[in-house]
């Protein structure tokens, strides 16, 4: 450990998405991608030839990015406006490198210098709490119903009253949450309701043009709620890094003084705008895509060794029905396998998420776990 570095850094872990695995062995370039709930689909040529004529022809690269993103911020506010019947504008809306850029702007206005803690409900989004780890703020952690990934309200609240020296000052929750699926309940969204207003409320919605479902709508009457979405899913731009938080201009006005001059580059801001523009071609892949992941959540579900849940976004969330000391063994074995045979998903929370992909790849997800469990099952019963 360098003498000049924090002495907490050694037990914090780094967020690391890729590849799939910890261990060494390279990931093939060809390899299927389900571990990280990106589209499977790339942009289509026609926009691609219309940004690199935008690069050719109006980007000036010796200037700086536009720094207060408002062109971008009013097609957002339109986009917002049409899907959920509100009324946003660029006043509700801050603009980031990627969501994780607000999630952590948001934990220094709220709870750096000890202001406060966050609470979150495992198994959820992994960033809130090492974001909040980096920046020396305490976390609190419920659990989930292991039979259906609901919070424990019960424990939350709890939380909630008992946490003091920091109190609790922003609860994060993910609506559908990943990496479970699963969609925020009625009882869930009014316990958020019946938070205090001295707490902040983020509502992440990255995969709701897959689910539709927003609470974008309560932002009217709510200034503690804040709703945080992305273009790195639905919108096939996980490449240029764009996120937004949507509400109450007090809010938004606090973000907008911690997050990072030209935090966006040009060409980010570009992809966005074109994407926001033609977003009946970019979204029209989703009901396919929603027919794969029901095919793909069906078919996983005549495997009587696994557990698989609904899933109301892009990816699909399972568990070995095995009760062993080995499941965690067995679960890196197979995923091992799975990126030795070219499908690389994500082994998290004692269960393999799997991102929705083309047909193709779904099929070959299905045959090469179904290698994997015939390869590594038996071993784990003999051992019970």
């Amino acid at each position: 450990m360098l003498p000049f570095l924090r002495s907490d850094l050694n037990t914090i872990r780094a967020y690391k998405p890729h590849p799939g695995s910890t261990t060494s062995q390279p990931v093939a370039s060809t390899s299927d991608r389900l571990d990280t709930n990106e589209s499977p689909y790339n942009l289509p040529k026609e926009l691609k030839q219309k940004l690199a004529w935008t690069y050719q022809e109006e980007i000036e690269s010796n200037r700086y990015p536009d720094a207060g993103h408002e062109e971008l911020k009013s097609k957002i506010a339109e986009y917002v406006n049409q899907a959920a019947n509100t009324n946003v504008t660029g006043a509700n809306i801050s603009v980031g490198n990627g969501s994780d850029e607000i999630i952590r702007s948001i934990l220094i206005a709220t709870c750096v210098g000890n202001e406060g803690s966050i609470l979150v409900a495992n198994p959820t989004f992994g960033v809130y709490s090492i974001f909040a780890q980096t920046l020396g703020i305490p976390v609190v952690s419920v659990e989930r119903s292991p039979i259906n990934f609901e919070m424990d309200l019960a424990a939350a609240q709890l939380a909630i009253t008992q946490t003091q020296n920091p109190p609790i000052r922003v609860v994060f929750v993910v609506h559908p949450n990943s990496p479970t699926g699963n969609a925020l309940t009625t009882n869930e969204i009014a316990w958020l309701r019946s938070l205090p207003e001295d707490i902040l409320v983020v509502v992440d919605e990255a995969y709701f043009e897959f689910s539709q479902n927003t609470l974008v709508g309560e932002l009217a009457e709510r200034s503690n709620w804040l709703v945080l979405r992305t273009f790195s899913k639905a919108f096939r731009l996980a490449a240029h890094r764009v996120g937004y938080a949507v509400g109450y201009p007090e809010i938004i006005a606090a973000l907008e003084k911690i997050r990072l001059p030209y935090n966006l580059p040009t060409f980010s801001i570009a992809a966005a705008v074109v994407a926001l523009q033609h977003r009946q071609m970019l979204l029209s892949m989703i009901p396919q895509l929603l027919i794969e992941r029901d095919k793909l959540t069906h078919n996983l579900t005549q495997n009587q060794a696994l557990q698989v849940w609904e899933s109301a976004a892009n990816f699909i969330y399972l568990k070995l029905k095995i009760n062993s000391p080995q499941t965690e063994e067995v679960l890196n074995l197979i995923n091992e396998q799975l990126k030795t045979n070219g499908t690389l998903v994500r082994h998290i929370s004692s269960g393999l998420r799997i991102t929705v992909g083309s047909p193709e790849e779904n099929q070959r997800t299905l045959d090469r776990l179904q290698a994997a469990l015939s390869r590594h099952l038996p071993l784990a019963l003999q051992k019970k």
